[in-house]
């Protein structure tokens, strides 16, 4: 019986889904973001554990661009809905400030402690929170977009389909484009992984929470970005996803990152010149012109 395309083991899910399995080892990968998060967190401006919500967790890392009226690069960190915190991400700010954008990093709380639809909620909330705040940190309002990584990726494509004046009293374009980097966006197949345990997902939550099964008709432009060098079944759903959204007749693009992986794709946007930081500037140009 096959229990998720044709993979009939979680064996063979875990080893397409847990990404630290396509990496001989873990450690050097965190030692070097935690010493280039130090960093930007000491060479940027920044305000820090800004409370955006009602929870101990609900929580914003800002980095305000240096000149005022900038877009606003919001960035939800990954860590499989269940690990990590936006500290483990400050690194990502220095390339986007130096090119003139005021940078936004949520926490929130984590698997098991709440659902993924709650992870969901909170940085919807740190957007509403954002988007009222947004002067004081050199942002402007109307310049908003929304990036993210693996699991921070599947809540980039959820804010970019959230239905924001219905539920927010927001603009419906109060996000201008998406950036999901390395993003799972189909979790039906973690039903049988070896994550269930602690996300305890049930099939509503799939369906609500799995952006390739809500594609919405209205949204903005995305860039979807994957490394070259992550699982077959990473890149699939990447680039099925895209497909998903301009059979809707909503535009995006996909992207692959020549010999990045999984732990490495988000990484350069720590460096102002290079080719994925440019992309990204150019991207947001694009929505901006549009």
């Amino acid at each position: 019986m096959n229990l998720y395309r044709d993979f009939t083991t979680q064996e063979e899910i875990d080893r397409e889904y847990n990404a630290v399995l396509m990496v001989p080892e873990l450690q050097p990968y965190i030692d070097h973001d935690a010493k280039f998060s130090i960093e930007a967190r000491n060479e940027l401006e920044c305000i820090l554990d800004e409370r955006y919500g009602p929870t101990t967790n609900e929580t914003i890392d800002i980095f305000p661009a240096r000149e005022p009226d900038a877009p606003i690069l919001v960035f939800i960190h990954g860590g499989y809905w269940r690990s990590l915190n936006s500290k483990d991400f400050s690194l990502i700010a220095r390339g986007l400030v130096l090119n003139g954008i005021t940078v936004a990093i949520p926490n929130y709380s984590l698997c098991p402690k709440v659902s993924i639809s709650e992870i969901t909620q909170q940085n919807c909330a740190s957007i509403a929170w954002l988007y009222r705040e947004a002067h004081k940190y050199n942002g402007n309002q109307e310049r908003i977009f929304v990036c993210g990584h693996s699991a921070g990726g599947q809540q980039a494509a959820m804010l970019a389909s959230t239905v924001w004046l219905e539920e927010y009293d927001l603009p419906i374009n109060v996000i201008k484009g998406g950036i999901p980097i390395s993003s799972i966006f189909d979790l039906s197949p973690l039903y049988y992984s070896w994550l269930q345990p602690t996300l305890q997902l049930t099939h509503d939550t799939i369906l609500r929470q799995s952006p390739f099964l809500q594609v919405p008709k209205i949204a903005p432009p995305l860039l979807i970005s994957v490394g070259e060098n992550e699982s077959d079944e990473f890149k699939r759903q990447s680039a099925d996803y895209l497909s998903a959204w301009l059979n809707n007749g909503l535009q995006g693009e996909l992207q692959i990152q020549s010999g990045k992986n999984h732990f490495t794709t988000y990484r350069d946007l720590n460096n102002a010149d290079s080719s994925f930081c440019k992309s990204l500037i150019k991207f947001i140009k694009r929505c901006e012109s549009s």
